[in-house]
């Protein structure tokens, strides 16, 4: 068995897959493939597979994925559709009205290389403006502290892999020291928070598999992971920043979207009450082509 190579536990009935990220002696370090979640395992627990298996759970969340995406650009349609609605109304004006949106831009910190191709590649296909950086979990806050000044974002996405630590007996789930990354991200929200202390000033969705929902809320987070200390999908955290993204700043983020369409749903994600970070802008920007300066008037 090799770094790199694909990976199910026996133990676990081969539910999840992971890929091998170190090893030691007997024990293997493993992240999930389609879960933020980093495990400890005996290497005789692990059954190495030729190629990522199509496991009833995965499934299910591939099939999730794709309605969570579908509701997404539906919901965009809709906002577009409100909006030349309300325009039209406000303006009084007989033709369709012309306008320019601002979405919230995303600064978005994830401590696995392969989910944040993944997640920059959504917010792409979502038009979410964001900027992505790989950080290890524990040099989260640090670059949270150099990037905020200088990015100056709306969102704040602060994600990796965690987990809950079982080697540890008796565990304690309510204790930061039960989890592999809780405290790293708990590091991070503070940092975030020390920049901005109003909650609908900067979103921030922090966490990953299994994390300490209650720890990442009193940090200062307004969404995180994990409720009922489950694996979460790797793109949850996404969905919950293109909400915020595209959310009006007159309004709520809708809490029964982000239960209830996250891949991993209410037992994955929660949060508090959180304005959201989008704007629209008059006169629209083609209208300014038609713009007749004075010469003699510059």
């Amino acid at each position: 068995m090799n770094i790199g190579d694909l990976v199910v536990r026996k133990s676990y009935g081969g539910d999840v897959t992971f890929r091998v990220e170190g090893l030691q002696l007997d024990s293997a370090v493993i992240k999930g493939t389609e879960f933020r979640l980093l495990a400890d395992a005996p290497v005789d627990d692990l059954i190495q597979v030729p190629y990522e298996p199509q496991s009833a759970k995965t499934r299910q969340a591939h099939v999730k994925a794709h309605q969570t995406l579908s509701r997404l650009q539906q919901n965009r349609m809709e906002q577009a559709e409100r909006n030349r609605e309300g325009l039209a109304q406000d303006w009084s004006v007989q033709r369709e009205p012309a306008y320019f949106e601002m979405p919230g831009k995303v600064l978005h910190l994830d401590g696995d290389p392969n989910y944040l191709k993944k997640s920059m590649n959504l917010y792409e296909q979502l038009r979410v403006p964001a900027e992505g950086q790989y950080v290890h979990e524990s040099a989260m806050a640090d670059t949270l502290y150099r990037l905020l000044p200088k990015v100056r974002p709306d969102i704040v996405v602060i994600t990796g892999h965690d987990g809950v630590l079982k080697t540890r007996q008796p565990y304690d789930l309510y204790s930061l020291g039960s989890y592999k990354n809780s405290q790293n991200f708990v590091a991070a929200i503070q940092v975030a928070r020390q920049y901005e202390r109003h909650l609908d000033a900067l979103t921030i969705v922090a966490g990953a598999c299994q994390s300490h929902f209650e720890a990442l809320l009193r940090a200062g987070a307004n969404f995180a992971s994990s409720p009922g200390r489950i694996l979460i999908h790797a793109l949850d955290p996404v969905y919950v920043a293109a909400k915020a993204a595209f959310t009006s700043v007159r309004e709520t983020v809708n809490m029964n979207d982000i239960l209830h369409n996250t891949i991993s749903g209410s037992q994955g994600v929660g949060g508090v009450e959180t304005r959201g970070s989008y704007r629209v802008g008059l006169p629209g920007l083609n209208d300014l082509s038609t713009l007749k300066v004075n010469p003699s008037a510059v």
